[in-house]
């Protein structure tokens, strides 16, 4: 009889809804929702929320230099001349320069957005509704692909089972009713379902967005969490959390912040300079409770990991693609394309 393989199809089906619908569920819970800080974010959290970690490791870079704290040579080669931090952001970076407290920029932006002072920052706005997380996302991907497996099974099984009720029909005749219509409803809706689920590709939430509309519009923004009390440097900081590199009056420390032209990040750049290999939020798993990100470990972000709109790497309306790892010898992203970060 079909209806064995029906049931067999209607089990798939459920399996993949199911799953799909608790990953989808887990990926826009807000687990510390709190109103739109509106003008009052933080610097760095900014940073973040408008470019992922590689604008915070250019925001940070950016301050101190601007205070005199770091020198950034024509060559691109940063010195650390104060090794005392203010924040954890900065003691990434100082810990990164290493012992002799110089280091090539490019290396340097990657191990600063890769660590983990800064991937929290990211983990910290998705508590709050403001960015979704990667490998959440990654978890729904995963689920919608057993799910689309659920139903080319399922056609096969009506292929299957249509032949069986034709034979039995030729053998038997027995005119019980046929197997299209149940299978075809099934169809129908496991494809509405699908379609219903999309979890999208952009890493910010619409409350996000919404945040960084409260940032951009009206007087340029000015960050308060800085210690500087210089109007000039304030709208330096914010001007560069929220445009990026790009925005630098300075022609020597924004071209060594632009990536280089013929680099590997040179071909991987948002409008705004933070590149693609030095930005990737690989986000902290959510089910062991840790907040130390993979990022920098042999781990993978996944395939999914392509970052969408106002991303985790990127300005807020770029987009790339996926397949982006978080090696610990490799840069972060390098296979994006066109401008943004990566992500999923």
């Amino acid at each position: 009889m079909w209806h064995t393989h029906f049931l067999i199809a209607c089990a798939l089906v459920a399996v993949g809804m199911i799953w799909t619908s608790t990953a989808l569920r887990r990926m826009r819970r807000v687990p510390n929702p709190q109103g739109l800080p509106g003008r009052g974010l933080a610097l760095f959290d900014a940073a973040f929320l408008a470019g992922g970690p590689g604008r915070v490791a250019d925001t940070a870079i950016v301050r101190m230099e601007r205070e005199g704290r770091i020198v950034v040579s024509r060559d691109r080669t940063v010195t650390i001349t104060d090794p005392a931090p203010r924040d954890a952001v900065e003691a990434a970076l100082i810990e990164a320069a290493g012992p002799a407290r110089r280091l090539d920029l490019d290396a340097l932006r990657r191990k600063v957005a890769r660590a983990d002072a800064v991937q929290e920052i990211g983990d910290r706005l998705a508590d709050r509704g403001l960015m979704r997380r990667p490998d959440l996302h990654r978890a729904v991907v995963r689920a919608r692909r057993f799910w689309l497996l659920a139903m080319a099974a399922t056609v096969v099984l009506a292929v299957m089972a249509s032949f069986a009720w034709i034979d039995r029909i030729s053998e038997e005749n027995d005119f019980s009713f046929p197997p299209f219509p149940a299978f075809a409803v099934l169809l129908i809706v496991g494809l509405i379902g699908l379609v219903s689920t999309r979890p999208g590709r952009a890493r910010i939430t619409p409350a996000g967005k919404r945040q960084l509309a409260l940032m951009q519009q009206g007087a340029p923004w000015q960050p308060h969490d800085t210690g500087s009390t210089s109007t000039a440097d304030l709208l330096l900081f914010g001007g560069v959390a929220l445009g990026g590199a790009a925005v630098l009056g300075d022609d020597v420390l924004r071209q060594s912040l632009l990536p280089r032209i013929g680099s590997p990040s040179a071909g991987s750049s948002d409008s705004s300079g933070s590149t693609c290999s030095t930005a990737v939020w690989c986000g902290s798993s959510s089910d062991s409770g840790s907040s130390s990100s993979s990022c920098g470990s042999s781990s993978s972000c996944g395939s999914s990991s392509s970052c969408g709109s106002s991303s985790s790497c990127g300005s807020s309306s770029s987009s790339c693609g996926s397949s982006s790892s978080c090696g610990s010898s490799s840069s972060c992203g390098s296979s994006c394309g066109g401008g943004g970060g990566c992500g999923s």
